[in-house]
């Protein structure tokens, strides 16, 4: 019998960071001496007081058993403290939060609560591929924005093509954005939600970096903009605040009939957050403070460290404000999947090309701050040495 995959996972490009794993695994299997810049995974242990609270439910046998569809009613209302302390709004923990199994599973399931064949989603370019991935999965649509850098990396709705706005069910929006380190205001959030209410379309919002900000900078809700709840559900992460990435723990929230839309798709696929993961995520959220500093003033020193260095080889890179990558063009005559390429045979260094996140991506490179200051400076030699 001859196995063959659905048309849908045919028509699926691979999987960005498989495939940089593998180029990265296939190196070091050489012996090869790797730093390693490409996937946005925190190189710093989750904080001890998190994993005390993990080994303490583990111990608890009511914690065993199937997961609540709702999640942990004390986690969801943990998230609506946090929530509330964080950005002044008010969530209902039994409508407005759904605990999920890392915000990017909430992000591939939208479309399945929300969008049938032939409906089209609005997706920035470049952008996290399960935004399109999630829709084309649901039989829809993608319609890229351009994300530019003349327009600060935001989507220009008014450039959108009238003729199928009638088409539009979802815009994905992402800020503080992934990949390229833009941040936003509220004030762009207030225009989203009124194009969103004006054309009847779900908006979106993957707000995983929400609290990697620096120099001052805080990024916004979504919801702390007027009429949002009637238009939106943010996804948020504590795999990035947390250093929590293999926990796979998130929750989503907004509107309660997209929660209840979303939360029926995740009933019938998954089983829920194990429970003791869940207890983790309480006690995450009740050490936010003493926890959030620390990290960031790491996630910054990193950050200054590694554009000093890329600017000393004569680079126009810019600073940026949140996220812990710095998104940069590529030198002159590169394209980023040479540049890439490049940096991998020649300095033992794996960074990610821009191209791989969508075609407004070529011409960027993008380099994770998860290695530390030493590790930073020495990649920056290996460049300047055996690159520039």
């Amino acid at each position: 019998m001859k196995i063959d995959m659905s048309e849908r996972l045919k028509k699926l490009p691979p999987y960005l960071f498989v495939e940089i794993d593998r180029a990265k695994k296939k190196a070091r299997d050489e012996g090869r001496d790797i730093i390693d810049f490409g996937v946005g995974d925190p190189d710093m242990p989750t904080p001890k007081f998190i994993i005390d609270a993990m080994n303490k439910a583990m111990r608890n046998a009511k914690n065993h058993r199937y997961p609540l569809d709702s999640g942990l009613p004390e986690f969801r209302q943990s998230c609506a403290i946090w929530f509330k302390k964080r950005y002044g709004v008010d969530l209902d923990a039994d409508t407005e939060i759904l605990p999920l199994i890392g915000s990017k599973e909430g992000i591939a399931h939208m479309g399945l609560a929300c969008i049938n064949p032939g409906d089209v989603a609005l997706v920035p370019d470049p952008c996290y591929p399960p935004y399109k991935s999630g829709t084309w999965f649901a039989g829809g649509v993608v319609e890229l924005m351009p994300l530019e850098a003349k327009n600060h990396f935001l989507p220009d709705l008014k450039a959108i093509n009238h003729n199928i706005l009638h088409k539009v069910r979802m815009i994905f929006i992402n800020y503080p954005n992934n990949p390229t380190g833009a941040v936003c205001d509220k004030r762009f959030f207030a225009h989203v939600v009124e194009f969103a209410k004006k054309h009847d379309i779900i908006v979106c919002h993957d707000a995983a970096y929400s609290e990697m900000g620096y120099d001052g900078y805080k990024a916004p809700s979504i919801f702390e903009v007027e009429g949002a709840k009637e238009v939106a559900i943010e996804f948020h992460s504590l795999s990035k605040t947390f250093n929590m990435t293999g926990w796979r723990l998130g929750f989503a929230c907004g509107n309660p009939e997209l929660i209840k839309a979303l939360a029926k798709v995740k009933s019938n696929i998954d089983s829920g957050v194990f429970f003791a993961i869940q207890w983790a995520g309480v006690a995450a959220f009740e050490g936010y403070d003493r926890h959030i500093a620390a990290a960031l003033r790491v996630y910054e020193d990193r950050r200054d460290c590694l554009v000093t260095g890329l600017r000393s080889l004569g680079w126009d890179v810019e600073k940026p404000k949140a996220t812990f990558y710095v998104w940069f063009k590529v030198p002159p005559r590169y394209t980023s999947t040479l540049f890439a390429k490049e940096l991998l045979d020649k300095c033992d260094i794996v960074a990610t090309p821009g191209n791989g996140f969508g075609n407004n991506g070529e011409g960027y490179i993008r380099m994770a701050l998860t290695v530390d200051k030493k590790r930073i400076k020495e990649a920056v030699e290996r460049i300047r040495k055996r690159l520039v």
